[in-house]
């Protein structure tokens, strides 16, 4: 018989789950985007919102749908290609980006401001290794982590974060500025690119199963039940993403008086900078408290997420053990720097990132498909293959032989294709001789 959760407890672990996706590139990129798309930032912004709060919370109700992670959501696919996805998108949302990311953001912010000419590897080296061994700590507390996470660290986060979005909107530094780049023609467009920074649809895809073990520790067995909190968690979280995004993108739209973005500004400095102008010095010490909040309950959520993915790949390999290692390849990686560790995932996000929306957008319409086991290997396959293309003219390799493909030029080759390859195993493989033919082919 499962259990029925309080209010309380659905609050705990929604923001819980609002506090695992908010992290390092959810506070870094909307104040970026806000910047550079000026009067175009509404448009900017919704597009942000598409790819960072819309897609994250629909992975999540494919999760909840699916009732298991990445391996149950394509078990359609061969064996090896769906492990081999699997361990791709968890090593990139894991120790290779977004984990290392949350440290190196936290230092950036939070504490190199206070160290001025101090500053240097050392100091970044010390940092990282105190950063992962908190959250390690936190990690391995496993059936306490609903209790570190959703009542402790979050409400001070929440209060921090409201604090500094009430001051953007009652006190702006600046009026709205002008469009620039890629945002004077297609702002929507580039803002839902932007949004794949932030990486949250893979850290729903990781963030989905760890809730249904929290879940199941608190005694909520049934797949039902376990949908509805799902998806309430993942909505508690969508509404605390957007709240935090809007307030950035307009921090960002009203900060070109403060800071003129060139190739050496990031988001992190305009964020500094704004709450620099808006509460002094003290600002300084709100900002590094809200950054190294968000960035530590982060990597608290992947280290778990990461770890127990790998356990239940390999039982054989304890959950401790694989929260330690994670935590210690994290520290050494995150000492490349935050504008390289960056630069190397953009490709990788645009190559990679339509699988996971395919995955999510299979797992829906899974009922649809006369033949799931055709639909999800042409569908990934066409998915793979032009996320590629994107990754790659993004990598900056020459691409010219590909511009006559629709949206290539934005960075969406991807969409159409995929969308057809959609389409074909629903409506011309109904007939089971189509099939046959299909799956000979």
């Amino acid at each position: 018989m499962t259990i029925k959760l309080k209010t309380a407890d659905v609050l705990a672990i929604g923001f819980m789950t609002f506090a695992f996706f908010l992290g390092a590139g959810n506070i870094i990129f909307p104040p970026l985007a806000g910047n550079l798309a000026g009067q175009s930032f509404m448009p900017a912004m919704f597009g942000f919102l598409a790819t960072a709060v819309g897609l994250p919370l629909i992975t999540i109700i494919a999760v909840a749908k699916a009732g298991g992670g990445l391996i149950t959501m394509t078990r359609f696919l061969p064996a090896m290609a769906a492990t081999a996805i699997a361990v791709a998108i968890y090593i990139i949302i894991g120790p290779a980006f977004a984990a290392p990311r949350t440290s190196l953001v936290a230092y950036e912010m939070g504490i190199k401001p206070f160290l001025g000419d101090a500053a240097n590897e050392t100091t970044l080296a010390l940092y990282s290794v105190a950063f992962f061994i908190i959250t390690a700590y936190f990690a391995l507390s496993q059936g306490k982590l609903i209790d570190n996470v959703g009542k402790i660290l979050t409400p001070a986060l929440i209060v921090l974060l409201t604090v500094l979005a009430i001051a953007v909107f009652v006190m702006p530094q600046g009026e709205i500025g002008i469009a620039r780049e890629a945002y004077v023609d297609s702002p929507f467009t580039k803002g839902f690119l932007e949004g794949y920074n932030t990486m949250d649809t893979f850290a729903s895809l990781m963030f989905g199963m760890l809730i249904i073990n929290v879940l199941k520790s608190k005694g909520v067995t049934d797949k039902a039940s376990q949908f509805k909190y799902l998806v309430m968690a993942g909505s508690i979280a969508a509404a605390g993403l957007a709240f935090v995004y809007i307030s950035l993108f307009y921090l960002g739209a009203t900060s070109q008086s403060l800071i003129a973005v060139g190739a050496d500004v990031n988001g992190g400095m305009i964020l500094a900078t704004y709450v620099q102008a808006l509460f002094g010095m003290p600002g300084q010490y709100i900002l590094a408290a809200v950054v190294t909040l968000a960035c530590l309950t982060t990597a608290v959520g992947l280290a778990s997420a990461v770890a127990e993915f790998f356990h239940e790949l390999k039982p054989q390999w304890s959950y401790k053990m694989l929260v330690v290692i994670n935590c210690v390849v994290c520290a050494i990686v995150a000492n490349v720097g935050l504008s390289q560790l960056i630069s190397i995932s953009v490709p990788v996000l645009f190559a990679v990132y339509p699988i996971a929306i395919a995955i999510v957008a299979l797992i829906l319409l899974q009922e649809r498909f006369p033949n799931p086991q055709f639909a999800f290997r042409l569908v990934m396959v066409v998915a793979f293959m032009f996320g590629v293309l994107d990754g790659l003219k993004v990598a900056g390799l020459a691409m010219s032989g590909f511009e006559f493909l629709p949206l290539f030029d934005q960075g969406l080759a991807w969409v159409l294709p995929t969308a057809l390859a959609i389409v074909v195993s629903i409506v011309a493989m109904r007939s089971p001789k189509n099939v046959a033919v299909a799956i000979a082919k």
